[in-house]
């Protein structure tokens, strides 16, 4: 009964619950890191590594302890990391604005998942061994492809079973309960791995001699254990962190390439029957030639296109790793060795994409790199096929392959142009200052979040003060701050600094409180451009996550509140939420103005803007304005809300406004614990 189904159904859960926590802890913490891709990047570190020590551990416990101390040692473990639930982490867990993200990050998953994780990714291996013990001459490895199925199904039911209709506390609460099913579980397997410990002496040395007779395999195959995972780990992570920078940080982004990742396990381990060099290798080489074909026509393709074209690609990448993997397997003795190097090129992998990459690369870089080793480990596995099919390679193959390699560098390489003044990589993404010409041959100087440009000036000392871009005098911030007046000067909230544009409309009096979680924009928007330098208005920067920082902050009576954080390839969607408005309304003066910046390539925010606004009973008028390069006016989308109805009637304002009648349907109001990117997707 115990290898019939208590083993194999122990596999499943585990594996269930050891994915099922990793959205749920990413998006715990997400908001207190400014919803920064680079938060899951770090949690997949920290899984990856835990998920190393685990199968080590594992592989010390089946190799070096006696069989009857096995058992009993994983299950007192067990019982003990219950005494740490539960996992979710206390609001004095929130971070100040000093500290180092990652490190952060990783010293509070330690303490609160740390223990719990590490049994649970021992899980794998151990249970595989001991099913080998059990039942002795049945091959293993299946249950390696049924473990990932259940994590599979705990990423697959995340988004869209678990996110949807639980809070983020019940989710913790019952992933506990599953915890403690689980180790009730273990206690059958355990107690049959006792009794099956105290077979004859015989039967024991007879295994022994059995295993000797299987020499370890050689130091090739061992680096082939090692990096053929370890790619597949990079080309994970790379592809998660380039679609999040175009979209947004949200767990169903998260889940999808990790769920293709998984299924690439389940399809090579389940038998030899999926991988095939013929079709794999030839998928693989035609899916970077089309992501190449769009670097180099980019701009042409919706964005949910381009997403699926770089998740094609890595699945069919990862499908070599992992099939090539199996093509290497060892015999059954050798089974809690194959994992712990599988799991340790994992771990080298999240260590690279997430410490190494910041520290040596200014851009995305590992993106294009990992695309073009991609491309020569599937010529090279096209290559074997032909060779294999055709005894030689056909003249009309390589002619095909020779176009696909120059389409694919043609492509890849031109990531490494730039003609950038500086570019900074760090937690939040990469920054660069580049000096352009405006459509009268004026130099301007422009700052770049990635591919989004966060602020231009004038660099002629007449036009330096000058609003441009999303902040130009006829949008809605710009007529905003126009027709609200004080005299004795208005305070004016802004979150997200960018270039310090909107410094160009203070007064004397006013007082500007910008909220910035980047240092280095910070850096780079006192270095290169003069708006915080220029202004007659008193200047605060705050450094930290705006919302953390509002939420610890005193009523700051702000006659105008700005949110520009939106118009970036990953929004900080824990900033539009109804806890989060109920922030900023908690911050406005009586009669103050909330003015939400929705302009996006990707998402069409006014649905969830409009539909919290009127939840906390706030007049809004939407306020665009068209491109213009005379006068490097940025096309834009403003939301200006109040419950001051006498200045939205301002004449100059409605005007302005755009009436948008039955085109807009108000959708359901985000919140800390549900957020649906798709509903907004353009």
């Amino acid at each position: 009964m115990v290898v019939g189904w208590i083993l194999p159904l122990a596999v499943l859960w585990s594996a269930f619950l050891l994915f099922q926590v990793q959205p749920l802890i990413s998006k715990t913490i997400l908001p207190w890191f400014g919803g920064s891709p680079t938060v899951w990047t770090t949690c997949m570190l920290f899984f990856q590594v835990v998920l190393f020590t685990g199968y080590l551990y594992a592989h010390l416990l089946a190799t070096y302890c006696p069989r009857k101390w096995q058992a009993i040692v994983h299950a007192g473990l067990m019982v003990l990391a219950l005494l740490l639930m539960p996992i979710s982490p206390s609001d004095d867990w929130k971070p100040a604005a000093d500290v180092w993200p990652p490190g952060y990050i990783l010293a509070l998953l330690v303490t609160h998942l740390g223990l719990p994780y590490f049994l649970l990714s021992a899980n794998g291996p151990l249970l595989q061994h001991w099913f080998s013990e059990l039942a002795p001459g049945k091959v293993p490895y299946r249950l390696y492809a049924l473990s990932n199925v259940g994590s599979l199904a705990a990423l697959l039911t995340y988004p869209f079973l678990v996110e949807p209709n639980w809070t983020l506390p019940w989710q913790a609460e019952a992933w506990g309960w599953g915890y403690v099913g689980f180790a009730l579980l273990l206690l059958p397997i355990a107690l049959a791995v006792l009794k099956n410990s105290q077979r004859d002496t015989a039967e024991g040395s007879r295994q022994e001699a059995l295993v000797g007779e299987t020499s370890l395999p050689g130091t090739r195959t061992l680096i082939a254990w090692l990096l053929l995972p370890a790619f597949a780990c990079i080309m994970l992570l790379a592809t998660t962190n380039h679609v999040c920078q175009d979209m947004a940080v949200v767990p169903f982004l998260w889940v999808v390439p990790l769920s293709l990742y998984l299924l690439t396990f389940i399809f090579c381990f389940d038998g030899d029957g999926w991988y095939r060099r013929g079709w794999i290798g030839p998928m693989t080489l035609g899916s970077i030639v089309v992501i190449s074909l769009l670097g180099i026509f980019g701009g042409m393709v919706e964005i949910a296109w381009v997403a699926v074209s770089y998740f094609g690609a890595m699945f069919f990448v990862c499908m070599i790793c992992h099939g090539e993997l199996v093509r290497l397997k060892p015999a059954p003795c050798h089974l809690t060795l194959f994992y712990l190097m599988i799991s340790g090129g994992g771990a080298l992998g999240g260590l690279f994409v997430s410490l190494v990459c910041p520290l040596i690369f200014s851009q995305y870089y590992e993106m294009p790199l990992s695309l073009i080793v991609a491309f020569g480990l599937g010529l090279w596995v096209t290559i074997k096929a032909a060779q294999t099919r055709f005894h030689s390679i056909p003249l009309w193959t390589m002619g095909v392959l020779f176009v696909g390699m120059l389409v694919t560098l043609s492509g890849q390489l031109r990531a490494f142009q730039s003609n950038y003044l500086e570019s900074e990589r760090n937690f939040y993404g990469v920054l660069s200052i580049r000096e352009v010409l405006s459509s009268v041959s004026e130099p301007i100087l422009a700052m770049y979040h990635g591919r989004i440009v966060h602020g231009f000036q004038y660099q002629t000392p007449e036009k330096r003060s000058t609003p441009t871009s999303y902040y130009a005098r006829n949008t809605g911030i710009g007529l905003t701050m126009s027709r609200l007046t004080k005299p004795t000067g208005r305070r004016i909230g802004v979150v997200g600094l960018g270039a310090g544009t909107l410094a160009a409309y203070g007064m004397p009096g006013d007082t500007f409180r910008f909220y910035e979680i980047n240092d280095d924009v910070i850096q780079m928007a006192q270095e290169h451009f003069t708006f915080l330098l220029d202004t007659p208005a008193k200047v605060e920067l705050e450094l930290g996550d705006a919302r953390l920082s509002l939420e610890r902050e005193e009523d700051q009576k702000f006659d105008v509140l700005v949110l520009d954080a939106f118009s970036g390839d990953a929004i900080p969607t824990h900033l539009l939420t109804r806890e989060a408005f109920a922030i900023y309304m908690r911050h406005l003066a009586e009669g103050g103005v909330l003015a939400i910046h929705v302009s996006n390539k990707h998402l069409d925010l006014r649905p969830v803007v409009l539909g919290t606004c009127a939840q906390f009973d706030l007049e809004s008028l939407y306020i665009t304005t068209t491109p213009d390069a005379a006068t490097q006016q940025t096309g834009s989308q403003w939301i200006i809300t109040s419950r001051n109805h006498q200045f939205l009637s301002d004449d100059t304002l409605q005007l302005a406004a755009t009436n948008l009648g039955p085109k807009v349907v108000y959708a359901k109001p985000w919140t800390d614990n549900f957020s649906n990117l798709l509903e907004v997707l353009k």
